[in-house]
């Protein structure tokens, strides 16, 4: 049975940082490409970062470049979420989400999903 389980949000002061992990199980890891996207209240779900099975490819969303990365440890089957840098404007629900092959920014071609973790970034 796949699992994936978000755990690190939290609520933070503009500027400030967190780290969020997802840590999997049930899957071929280093054939995994890993996805995080975000879903603030009342839009929809999108992606912001996403990592290949080797961790060589990263994609990152326009909002996010430079002040997210998206480290991947094929070791321990887990990738991260570093977010520095945070704005009120990061504040969402986020999820990461599993496939094979290639890191995708399409949310639809995900196989698997946790159950997502809430970051809040006051003022």
């Amino acid at each position: 049975q796949v699992q994936l389980v978000e755990s690190g949000g939290g609520l933070v002061q503009a500027g400030g940082s967190l780290r969020l992990s997802c840590a999997t199980s049930g899957r071929t890891f280093n054939h995994t490409a890993m996805g995080w996207f975000r879903q603030p209240p009342g839009k929809d779900r999108a992606f912001i970062a996403g990592i290949g099975p080797s961790g060589v490819d990263t994609q990152y969303a326009d909002s996010v470049k430079g002040r997210f990365t998206i480290p991947k440890d094929n070791t321990k089957n887990t990738v991260n979420l570093q977010m520095n840098s945070l704005e009120p404007e990061d504040t969402a629900g986020y999820y990461c989400a599993a496939r094979f092959g290639r890191v995708s920014r399409c949310s639809m071609s995900y196989d698997d999903w946790g159950q997502g973790t809430q970051v809040t970034v006051s003022a």
